[in-house]
């Protein structure tokens, strides 16, 4: 009995262990990923915008991703829509409040496989401490050998109400329309080094 007790230890220590290796983890390659964002101005066209500082990482197992564990940070006060004024007015409390609510952050809860190289990313993203849960369509790009290492990349989207997380500044046009959408469309391109 204790040889069975023994061996069955064994065997889990083993597994255990080879789990433990079989865990890999993902840096964010910065000068090679963006975050952007575009809103409908005036009902008729579109204004873009993107956050020239963010960070990342993902932790996974398997090589599919299904079971990736995905941080990210956006450093609010790098918002960037080539134009200062308007900079300004996105970090003011009109809108994000950048002074009180410098990041804003999303942190994943399941990740499913839809069919080839897509999928399906669900998380929690807070913004102004507002936390909602929301979706993102993922592309993902494949993973790389290269003479640095592993790479990997992906491509997530998805569409929010800003007016969820406390961005309320609104104004009417003369049709009755916002100017400023409620909806706003999120774009991460993401390329990520494999942690040494």
């Amino acid at each position: 009995m204790k040889k069975i007790i023994s061996l069955t230890l064994a065997s889990a220590f083993a597994l255990a262990t080879i789990s433990t290796q079989a865990q890999s983890k993902w840096t964010l390659d910065k000068s090679h990923s963006n975050v952007r964002f575009s809103i409908t101005h005036m009902v008729v066209s579109e204004v873009e915008g993107s956050f020239k500082k963010f960070d990342g990482t993902i932790q996974n197992a398997k090589e599919d991703f299904t079971d990736a564990k995905i941080n990210f940070t956006i450093d609010i006060n790098s918002v960037n829509t080539d134009n200062e004024n308007r900079d300004k007015h996105l970090k003011s409390d009109d809108f994000f409040s950048a002074e009180k609510f410098p990041a804003a952050k999303f942190e994943s809860t399941s990740i499913t496989l839809v069919s080839g190289n897509k999928y399906k990313l669900v998380g929690n993203l807070t913004i102004r401490d507002v936390t909602k849960p929301v979706t993102f369509d993922v592309t993902y790009g494949g993973t790389i050998k290269t003479a640095r290492g592993q790479k990997v990349g992906f491509k997530a989207t998805t569409t929010i109400n800003r007016f969820d997380y406390g961005l309320k500044w609104d104004r009417a046009t003369e049709t009755g329309g916002l100017v400023v959408s409620k909806e706003v469309e999120l774009v991460v391109k993401a390329e990520f080094d494999q942690a040494k």
